[in-house]
């Protein structure tokens, strides 16, 4: 009788958790990279990337300050963000490129101050220009960073919660928001509550994305149990710190996809065509998703540490970002590396 009963048991629980579990935090099949290749190696934690005109692009290292230009196979700095004070997951994170860069020659940064985050631009080899401050700092973690502009020429910014949970529900502050400004760091016209917020109830946003017909995609890092793939809208509460992962609550809008953190762990993200890519770190992955969140596969596993960063070139190649060196990495010769990946 105790066999039994421990049998039925057991029956129960996997009926259970085929029932109930969510399969989107299950593992994704894998899926062949195609051709990989180093661009470049030797990088001290690179963190954002955004290319010039010219094909070249802009690498910044978070630890170092530095903003190093990559063409061909060399990288050599072209500017310093003395103002960033490095530590923990703070430093010289985004970086985007003006869309009228030909015309402007304005880059833009979102770094780490002593005191807080800032977003600032500037021309190289000159000093950069403030645009807005006062974003909060998390004294190690939960900074966000991630810049890019939008379809609409706008420039976006995810930023983290800076370890005050309640931050990322209330309006007023900049903390646990995806930020929507103009050129000039003023908020942007239209934006829901005529602030620079544009989404709320985030808990650390680190990649911004967009498909072809201009909807809006952001990845997020969890607490404890899910990561997450968004589809943003204009004046969407994402739940946190109310929710972790999906919910029942119509107040908050629900993830598209959602992973276990050991499985993922969400940084840069990049859009091609009908499918999301996402750069993960503790997950040490490139994951490829559908727009509409399903269909995941898993790319890279294990094979180059933790991902940090992926943007598409302008000849159609994914560039990946290394973050061995990131001080929770276990970093082999020749990292960092930007990979370059041909699907």
């Amino acid at each position: 009788m105790v066999v039994a009963a421990l049998v039925a048991a057991l029956v129960g629980v996997a009926l259970w958790r085929g029932w109930f579990a969510d399969p989107s935090v299950s593992d994704a099949p894998r899926a062949r990279a195609g051709t990989v290749e180093t661009v470049v190696g030797d990088l001290a934690a690179p963190w954002g990337l955004a290319f010039l005109p010219d094909g070249s692009a802009l690498v910044t290292e978070r630890d170092t300050k530095r903003i190093l230009q990559v063409s061909g196979a060399s990288a050599r700095e072209v500017a310093r963000i003395d103002e960033a004070a490095p530590s923990g997951e703070g430093g010289l994170l985004g970086i985007a490129v003006s869309p009228d860069y030909a015309r402007d020659r304005w880059v833009y940064v979102y770094y780490t101050a002593a005191q807080d985050n800032r977003i600032a631009r500037l021309r190289l080899g000159e000093r950069p220009e403030p645009l807005l401050t006062g974003i909060p700092r998390g004294s190690r973690t939960h900074n966000g960073g991630r810049l890019a502009f939008g379809p609409d020429g706008m420039l976006y910014a995810g930023t983290g919660d800076a370890g005050q949970r309640d931050a990322s529900q209330d309006r007023n502050s900049l903390a646990g928001k995806i930020l929507r400004m103009t050129r000039d760091g003023q908020p942007a016209p239209g934006n829901p509550f005529g602030s620079l917020v544009y989404s709320y109830g985030h808990r650390n946003v680190q990649g911004l994305g967009w498909d072809s017909g201009g909807t809006m995609y952001a990845s997020e890092f969890g607490q404890n149990h899910y990561d997450e793939l968004n589809r943003i809208s204009a004046g969407g509460n994402y739940g946190w710190p109310e929710v972790e992962g999906e919910s029942e609550d119509s107040r908050f809008v629900a993830p598209l996809a959602t992973w276990g953190t050991d499985e993922a762990s969400p940084s840069g993200i990049a859009v091609v065509g009908d499918r999301v890519w996402m750069a993960c770190l503790r997950g040490q992955r490139l994951y490829r998703i559908g727009t509409d969140g399903r269909n995941p596969e898993a790319l890279l596993n294990d094979e180059y540490g933790r991902l940090r960063h992926v943007a598409t070139a302008p000849d159609g190649s994914l560039w990946v970002l290394t973050s061995n060196r990131d001080g929770r990495g276990s970093p082999d010769d020749g990292d960092d590396r930007i990979l370059r990946l041909v699907p």
